[in-house]
């Protein structure tokens, strides 16, 4: 079973580069495959699917919608426009803008807010979104694991190992993961002036665009307030994160019927709800949920700590860059919650505290997603937006930012890590 299930996982992936414009087809396929396999058995459906990120992302996207409808992303690219010097500029302050919004909440939903104005200004600009919508992207990825609030897997860990929201920048009297990160997003600034060398056409301000209504800037600042405030509740439920989205997107949905008196607003929001963007996502959830049933990704992270052996160097090696290579193409939150307990086995059989493999498994598995569109929820969601666009995003044409970003943030954290932790 697990090498049919394996075979069939790799065949989705090579599908999904020779056609990608079929990508949703060919996750939800092969995991009806699984299903009719016994890969998955049917009541183990409940426990794999990600409820609360395709809640997040369905609310989130009616939510930006209005938002873009009310031209607020527009005034907000020209008020940038106005503060940068030229093309190249722009793409790296919405890139750190982006990050920086990440380490705060959910990676999707910065993207979902963060893309519009990137699409506004490209528009303006009369220029192709692609590069820019995969730095804001990445850029938010790579800040994920900066604070407790900032990801799935940093809300694990946080969990698993009793850390609070401080530890992750001062604990034990030494700096945390989050200075290992903002070294990282700092190291992407001259990789983005090496990859974006070519764009340094001045930027000329335009007469700037009037918002139509606050209502969309109003739900969307709410929504923001409510995720963070939803990090630190006590025994949340897992779908509190979709659930705050879901009820903001109906209320401005509701705001907007009662300010027009007419459904045309609520129904064209609804109608652009990206549902080949939701489709991919769950049908990967599936087919991952399907690995880790058979044990393939727990024979794959016991494969790393038997190759590290007893030498803390190597094994912290093999756990950082085996964890970017995994996690390129395995959600890495099934691999973080399989990790973590043998993490901990190991460190206790050699006598260590296991801080340092925690934050180098959660700093490689955060990044490495970064790699291939498919490696993290917000790069699929980013490609879908584009799609929508008219911009079909190849994988080859996406790694050509996202593996020199990854490489170098990683490679800046990976080495900060060892010589403060170690």
């Amino acid at each position: 079973m697990k090498i049919f299930a394996l075979i069939l996982f790799i065949l989705m992936y090579v599908l999904m580069v020779v056609w990608p414009k079929y990508r949703p087809l060919w996750s939800l396929g092969t995991a009806v495959v699984f299903l009719l396999a016994g890969v998955l058995p049917l009541d183990g459906l409940g426990s794999v699917i990600n409820w609360n990120v395709l809640m997040m992302i369905a609310g989130t996207m009616i939510i930006v919608h209005t938002f873009i409808a009310s031209q607020m992303p527009n005034l907000l690219a020209d008020l940038l426009l106005e503060k940068s010097k030229n093309v190249l500029w722009v793409t790296i302050l919405m890139s750190l803008f982006s990050g920086a919004i990440s380490a705060l909440i959910d990676n999707v939903a910065t993207v979902l807010m963060v893309a519009p104005v990137g699409l506004a200004i490209c528009r303006k600009l009369k220029r192709n979104p692609v590069p820019m919508i995969l730095s804001i992207s990445v850029s938010s990825n790579l800040q994920g694991a900066a604070t407790l609030v900032g990801d799935t897997t940093s809300i694990m860990l946080g969990d698993y190992a009793n850390m609070n929201f401080m530890d992750f920048f001062w604990m034990q009297g030494r700096p945390g993961i989050f200075f290992a990160v903002e070294l990282g997003a700092v190291a992407t600034v001259p990789v983005m002036m090496l990859l974006f060398r070519r764009d340094k056409e001045p930027v000329a301000a335009t007469e700037r665009a009037v918002v139509t209504h606050y209502t969309p800037t109003v739900m969307l600042l709410l929504m923001v307030a409510a995720l963070i405030a939803a990090s630190f509740l006590p025994d949340a439920p897992a779908i509190l994160n979709g659930a705050i989205c879901c009820v903001l997107a109906l209320v401005t949905l509701v705001l907007s019927v009662l300010r027009t008196r007419r459904l045309d607003d609520a129904k064209d929001a609804l109608r652009h709800l990206d549902f080949e963007t939701l489709g991919l996502l769950l049908g990967l959830f599936l087919v991952i949920g399907g690995l880790n049933q058979v044990g393939i990704i727990d024979d794959v992270a016991q494969l790393i700590v038997r190759f590290g052996g007893e030498n803390l160097f190597v094994l912290y090696t093999i756990i950082v860059w085996g964890s970017v290579l995994i996690s390129a193409f395995v959600d890495n939150i099934p691999y973080v919650a399989t990790m973590l307990p043998v993490l901990t086995t190991v460190t206790a059989s050699l006598g260590m505290e296991p801080y340092l493999l925690y934050f180098g498994l959660l700093s490689g598995a955060t990044l490495g997603g970064n790699i291939t569109p498919i490696g993290a929820s917000a790069n699929i969601t980013a490609v879908g937006l584009l799609r929508r666009e008219g911009h079909s995003v190849s994988f080859r044409e996406f790694m050509k930012i996202g593996v020199p970003y990854t490489l170098a943030a990683v490679l800046v954290g990976y080495l900060f890590l060892w010589f403060v932790w170690a």
